[in-house]
């Protein structure tokens, strides 16, 4: 898959640092940073195979999506910026530590963290990265982002649950076949149709993975302290249908639901951030 990276931009004339910005005022971050997979990537949510950055949930600038950029402009109207990211199609947690390394380097106030699909979607189990590494790497990438910018604030989306997305897309015909084709999460959507116990087993087993890797994802925030949020599971429970999926490949989401990803995550920051503008038709 073809890398994408770029940083989301805000800048408010009154704003100096979050740092300077005291408990009783509402938090504006000047520069936000996403990280992470295809997924914040915008992969397939507008073309063929490429990243679509207006329709990313955390960076992207496209109304039919209302990503956290979006949100966090509508609560000022000094607030002004551009958006791209640095998240990058293919990503696994050991990309991580060099993504906040960017963040870093542009100043990040704010950044999104969404990675670990593809440490579970890998052509074998064998080859499905360890809880304990997938713990080591996040939790590295994370004190990295703490020591460069020890103001700065972090939310860490839950992983999907891979079962659900082969639960919605086994009985599609045109799912399946994109699915082989592309040799699209083979762990958990190689021979969808089967039955068998040992196919079953297989799926439950690449599920409990994603389960393990959203429970190292908690501790990590959880000791990274009050300047981290996880969103407490709440996208691995988001009930998504075939209609938020790409058409171009089943896998990834489409508009529909990069704005599902964006409405359910960010009530885990709206505290932070304060209560949206409604006129301007930004709502959960």
């Amino acid at each position: 898959m073809t890398a994408f990276t770029g940083v989301v931009t805000l800048t408010a004339a009154w704003a100096t640092s979050p740092a300077a910005v005291s408990a009783a005022e509402p938090w504006r971050p000047v520069v936000m940073v996403a990280t992470g997979d295809s997924i914040s990537a915008g992969f397939n949510a507008c073309g063929w195979y490429v990243p679509c950055a207006s329709r990313s949930w955390a960076a992207g600038d496209g109304q039919a999506v209302l990503s956290h950029y979006l949100r966090l402009r509508s609560l000022d109207e000094g607030i002004t910026g551009h958006n791209v990211n640095l998240a990058v199609p293919g990503a696994t947690s050991a990309n991580l530590a060099g993504q906040m390394a960017g963040a870093v380097a542009r100043r990040a106030d704010y950044v999104t963290v969404l990675i670990g699909a593809q440490d579970a979607c890998v052509s074998e189990e064998r080859l499905m990265t360890p809880v304990a590494v997938y713990q080591s790497r996040v939790t590295e990438a994370l004190k990295l982002f703490q020591a460069g910018r020890p103001g700065g604030r972090v939310f860490v989306a839950s992983i999907p649950d891979l079962k659900r997305l082969w639960r919605v897309g086994r009985d599609n015909v045109v799912a399946r076949g994109f699915w082989a084709l592309g040799r699209i999460c083979p762990t958990m959507l190689a021979r969808p149709t089967s039955t068998a116990a040992a196919d079953r087993a297989r799926r439950d087993r690449v599920r409990d993975r994603v389960v393990a890797y959203n429970a190292a994802l908690a501790r990590v925030c959880a000791a990274y302290g009050p300047a981290c949020r996880f969103d407490g599971n709440a996208l691995f429970a988001t009930r998504f249908t075939l209609d938020h999926l790409s058409r171009w490949d089943f896998f990834h989401p489409n508009a529909a639901g990069q704005q599902l990803i964006a409405q359910r995550t960010f009530e885990t920051v709206r505290d932070w951030a304060g209560e949206p503008v409604w006129n301007l038709g930004i709502q959960s």
